[in-house]
């Protein structure tokens, strides 16, 4: 164990570990963490935005610790992982020398430094990523049944973080596509396979929500030079921090002498032209090309080695990195720090607030995700989003929370409405009104199945019911929103259906006929339109897909 880990390796291992301990345990959560939190209280093989590993890992923190500590704990152990995992992927023996180095190295790395205690899909996904690569190198020495099943196991611990591994498996294979040929690769991958049915069956049963929504439904906006493709190179430098500069200079410096080198040059310029490539179409979030950290780490550290001047600037600057950092997350848990609101402020603040005028009552947050699970997580009292036609749909709209406040007298709380029974405050001064309603019904279940017409302008209309329960039709109202080409709704109308008049209900599982005519938009030219159902004077809600006007 000495051999491979110096004694300051070990030591520093075990500061940071703990450093990321404390923090942890006294940084409010962020919204994406409290989201993944309510995934966590009913596991499954799938949610709407992510595969399950993030659950899982919050399940796993939860049985050991209460409050944040019992989100982010398994975050903080598959942290100081990836470290461990980096040092063994470095085999110069020189690097027992510059174990500080090396630790400066990593933690400078902003996002990596972020996710050593926030848990999110990114946080496995660094890890697997990690130890893909060191088996995958042992692969490549001595193709063992272990190593093979191995990398199959993990493989699919990959694709279970977060769907972007495909790129780790798909750019480390084209880096050797003489792998094509191996009989074990292969077997690997029929490990995945198996070790993913799972997932795979959890899609089918759920109508692939999770693929549609994030290839199709996922509202995007015009493309913009700035905010798109010179905003993604803004985030590589973002993803890295202030040691950008030697960082994409030793990887330019770099030149592959093996193949195991040869899959962190393809695995670092895969994923930076595919997403630069994706910039062209959509906004690319700074988390998305993560994974380019570990072969960078890799290749500058090796580069920081036989480099004495890169080294000294490296160190000089990870040194200012260190200081900044740990300032940035002094002012995560203490907002003062500096003049602005993040999203680890106030959380406890406004749930006490809000928790005390609504008592044990609970709450419906209209069009937030963010703010429902938030309020569960630090008050205990149920909560759920109730999503509508100006928002998209999310984890609430595909598990069944609508029973957990059906027939209960609700706080209904919108961030459109201007006056209400209560109302509370974010530490950003945002003001949020919420109102009283007895006996709530919704229905945002109810799915909408438009057939366009073969000749003519109808439409057919079919509005399936999945409750086991019967739904009245008469507290229905049926709406047509329009959107542009970015799927941006821009304009709702009342929708008129011919219906039968004498039908009152619509029948547990059964399906209610009804044909209409597109009422005339005022916006020019729209690209899509959805049907949705607004029922009990309610927003209207999600309940078509998006149908684009014209094929």
């Amino acid at each position: 164990m000495s051999q491979k880990f110096p004694r300051l390796f070990i030591v520093l291992l075990a500061v940071l570990f703990v450093l990321n301990l404390v923090q942890a345990s006294i940084t409010e959560l962020i919204y994406d963490e409290a989201y993944y939190w309510y995934y966590a209280q009913n596991m499954a093989w799938g949610y709407f935005d992510h595969p399950p590993m993030v659950a899982f890992l919050i399940k796993l923190s939860s049985f050991l610790f209460d409050g944040e500590l019992g989100v982010r704990f398994m975050s903080c152990v598959l942290s100081a992982g990836t470290y461990v995992l980096l040092w063994l992927l470095i085999e110069n023996p020189k690097k027992k020398d510059y174990v500080v180095h090396f630790f400066l190295l990593v933690f400078s790395f902003t996002l990596m430094n972020a996710y050593g205690f926030l848990t999110l899909p990114d946080t496995p996904l660094l890890f697997f990523t990690a130890l893909f690569l060191w088996l995958y190198k042992h692969f490549l020495k001595a193709p063992s049944a272990w190593t093979t099943v191995l990398m199959g196991i993990v493989m699919a611990c990959l694709m279970y973080s977060k769907y972007h591994a495909v790129l780790v498996i798909l750019f480390v294979f084209l880096s050797n596509v003489k792998l094509i040929m191996n009989k074990k690769a292969w077997l690997a991958v029929a490990i995945a396979l198996v070790c993913y049915l799972p997932h795979f069956v959890w899609l089918y049963q759920n109508d692939f929500v999770s693929i549609t929504f994030h290839l199709y439904e996922r509202p995007n906006q015009a493309y913009s030079f700035e905010g798109f493709t010179l905003g993604y190179f803004l985030n590589l430098i973002v993803i890295i921090g202030l040691l950008f500069y030697w960082v994409y200079a030793s990887l330019f410096k770099f030149r592959a002498t093996d193949q195991f080198s040869k899959a962190l040059v393809y695995l670092v310029y895969g994923v930076l032209i595919f997403f630069f490539v994706s910039s062209f179409n959509r906004r690319v979030q700074a988390q998305w090309a993560i994974v380019i950290s570990i072969p960078l780490i890799v290749i500058a550290f090796n580069h920081l080695l036989e480099n004495a001047k890169s080294r000294k600037w490296m160190y000089r600057i990870g040194i200012v990195s260190l200081v900044l950092l740990f300032y940035a997350r002094a002012w995560l848990v203490y907002y003062p720090l500096f003049p602005k609101v993040y999203e680890t402020h106030g959380n406890k603040e406004w749930v006490s607030d809000l928790h005390s005028k609504a008592g044990d009552v609970p709450i419906i947050f209209e069009n937030s995700y963010r703010r429902a699970p938030m309020y569960e997580f630090y008050s205990g009292m149920p909560a759920i989003s109730l999503n509508n036609f100006m928002y998209r749909k999310n984890q609430y709209s595909i598990d069944g929370s609508e029973e957990r406040v059906r027939g209960k007298r609700v706080l209904y709380i919108s961030q459109y409405r201007k006056s209400g029974d209560i109302n509370y405050m974010h530490l950003d001064s945002t003001l949020f009104y919420g109102i009283f309603m007895d006996d709530f019904q919704s229905y945002r279940s109810l799915q909408c199945i438009v057939e366009k017409p073969q000749t003519g302008t109808r439409h057919a209309l079919k509005v399936y019911n999945p409750y086991p329960f019967d739904v009245p039709l008469e507290g229905l109202k049926y709406t047509i929103s329009y959107s542009n080409e970015h799927k941006q709704v821009q304009q709702m109308l009342p929708l008129k259906v011919d219906m039968d008049p004498i039908q009152r209900t619509l029948n547990s599982k059964d399906t209610v006929y009804y044909s209409f005519e597109l009422p005339l938009p005022k916006m020019e030219n729209p690209t899509y339109f959805r049907i949705g159902i607004s029922e009990n004077g309610l927003p209207p809600g999600l309940n078509g897909k998006p149908i684009k006007i014209h094929e």
